[in-house]
């Protein structure tokens, strides 16, 4: 801490310091973080309130996974796939966290109807690697949504979820079909709409 004292700045000796407690005489102390100058034979107390902030970490039995129906009829991709990327880790839900998988369960019909915005119908490319060198494969979306359009939204939602185990874990839970049709009736899923400026 400072002492000022004829317009000068001192050292405290270490002993007249002891826990947080200041005692000199006849000089001015000046307080660490900017407050009001202080006589130093007044014995000043620093305190410090202290506060403990727990994790939430959901457990199995306070996870409650839905079952979603997504009609991808005339919705864009990336829209399409912020959606259900976000029903997928369960940031809807207020007990989410990130390292607990907390989400529902998607399924997305008619997945050929999806719909691309601009020219990327011919413009964009899927890439595939096979790990060889000189083993990079591209396709464009045309041909890509035209011989299997589940693919085309598993990658768009692939690339909106963590990169690791629990991401994986997460994708599972996703299913696609092109057609209007889905055999998991048996869950009773629930439509969610998705509200979408007119294209």
């Amino acid at each position: 801490m400072g002492v000022m004292r004829d317009g000068q700045a001192r050292s405290v000796p270490a002993a007249r310091v002891q826990r947080g407690v200041t005692r000199l005489p006849g000089w001015f102390v000046e307080h660490p973080h900017g407050g009001r100058r202080v006589q130093a034979d007044q014995t000043t107390i620093h305190t410090r309130r202290l506060r403990t902030v727990r994790t939430f970490s959901p457990k199995d039995s306070d996870i409650t996974r839905r079952w979603h129906v997504i009609d991808a009829s005339d919705v864009v991709l990336g829209r399409l796939a912020s959606h259900v990327a976000v029903l997928l880790r369960g940031k809807h839900k207020p007990i989410f966290a990130p390292h607990v998988d907390t989400g529902d369960f998607v399924i997305v019909v008619n997945a050929s109807k999806v719909a691309l915005s601009g020219s990327k119908l011919e413009q964009k490319h899927a890439y595939r690697h096979s790990g060889y060198p000189g083993g990079l494969r591209a396709v464009s979306y045309a041909s890509l949504m035209a011989a299997s359009p589940e693919r085309a939204v598993e990658k768009a939602v692939r690339g909106m979820l963590p990169k690791n185990a629990l991401g994986r874990k997460t994708l599972r839970k996703l299913k696609v079909y092109a057609g209007p049709d889905h055999p998991h009736q048996a869950q009773q899923p629930q439509p969610y709409q998705i509200t979408q400026i007119e294209q």
